[in-house]
């Protein structure tokens, strides 16, 4: 990757992917949503500018709008100047590293952020999920693997992002032990406090929360939460899991509103 510097040789990758693209999208189908897809504005921040103007090749390809940061500091400022849907994030970064832009792009955003890091340890994972992420890509990755990721956290964010699509007839509440989810709002409160939540957080609590009483394996949970095939589930959805019994203040209930099942997974008591 880091050979990949000439303004030719990217010109060339450039062409050979917008051929590739129309390939993909004539045999899936998906070109009568590129239009939509344009619309969409999505975050590249890594200090390698080779890897940000390859992330680039791939995602306008594909339909997608691309700000492109070389330092997490500059990164926030696109966040806050403009309206971004998705954040693709290095890790290893100088002054401010990923993790750290993470948090704070926490303090006021919840879209979908995407790691990608060449430090590819189980520790280093769950560092990152835990922080804030939704999902972590390692180096070397495969770009089409990446943009098929983009697209599965984009349609769980514009799904459950109420500003994005269109709100159902009816609120859909649900309501256990001072823990209250409003599924059209997008809306958590604990104690009637609202707290923040990420998509995947979200879709979590509202799997479990809508089937008291029935426990889930760590792999079920990823195949209905991520709709993808498992991939080291059980980390994944354990970091998950610990941030949101955090956020609605489960450390601190005896009566505890997630249940974890020893050897099995998790459920919800009504």
């Amino acid at each position: 990757m880091k050979g990949c510097k000439s303004s030719a040789y990217l010109s060339r990758l450039r062409q050979r992917m917008r051929k590739i693209n129309k390939n993909l999208l004539l045999s899936s189908g998906l070109g009568s949503s590129k239009e939509k897809r344009r619309k969409i504005n999505i975050l590249v921040t890594d200090d390698e500018r080779e890897i940000a103007d390859l992330l680039e090749i791939y995602l306008v390809s594909d339909g997608y709008r691309v700000w492109k940061a070389y330092s997490a500091k500059e990164g926030l400022e696109i966040l806050q100047e403009h309206d971004i849907q998705l954040a693709i994030l290095d890790i290893m970064m100088p002054e401010m590293d990923g993790i750290e832009m993470c948090r704070q792009i926490r303090k006021f955003s919840n879209i979908p952020v995407i790691f990608l890091s060449a430090k590819s340890a189980d520790l280093d994972k769950i560092l990152g999920l835990g922080c804030g992420a939704d999902d972590y890509v390692t180096k070397p990755f495969s770009p089409l693997e990446l943009t098929a990721r983009v697209k599965s956290q984009l349609r769980r964010y514009t799904e459950f992002n109420p500003d994005g699509v269109q709100k159902k007839d009816a609120s859909e509440v649900i309501s256990i032990r001072g823990v209250v989810i409003n599924r059209t709002t997008h809306v958590v409160t604990v104690d009637g406090e609202e707290i923040k939540l990420t998509p995947l957080e979200f879709d979590i609590l509202c799997l479990l929360a809508q089937n008291p009483g029935k426990v889930f394996s760590t792999d079920e949970i990823f195949k209905n939460v991520w709709n993808e095939t498992v991939y080291e589930a059980n980390n994944t959805v354990m970091v998950h899991i610990r941030r949101l019994r955090t956020k609605i203040k489960d450390d601190n209930r005896e009566d505890k509103i997630i249940t974890t099942v020893w050897g099995v997974g998790y459920k919800i008591d009504q």
